[in-house]
C-alpha cells in the first residue's frame, strides 16, 4: 500500500516534525498529483502552519 508521510520544516530550529501519514486511497493514478497530494498536507497541518514549510514523502507500508 502506498502512503505519505506529511513533514514540517521548522526553518528556525533546523529540524523536521512527522506531522501525518496519509494512506493513498485512490484507484485512479491519473488524480494522484503532487498538488492534490500537498492539498492533503494543507488539511492535516492545520492553518497555522507556512505551506511553504511542507512537504511530503511517498513511502510503500506492507
Amino acid at each position: 500500500m502506498v502512503a505519505y508521510e506529511f513533514y514540517w520544516r521548522n526553518v528556525i530550529t533546523q529540524c523536521e516534525k512527522l506531522i501525518g501519514i496519509l494512506p493513498e486511497r485512490r484507484k485512479n493514478s491519473e488524480r494522484i498529483t503532487e498538488e492534490s497530494i500537498m492539498n492533503w498536507g494543507k488539511e492535516i497541518s492545520g492553518s497555522g502552519v507556512d505551506v511553504s514549510e511542507i512537504f511530503f514523502i511517498r513511502v510503500t507500508v506492507d
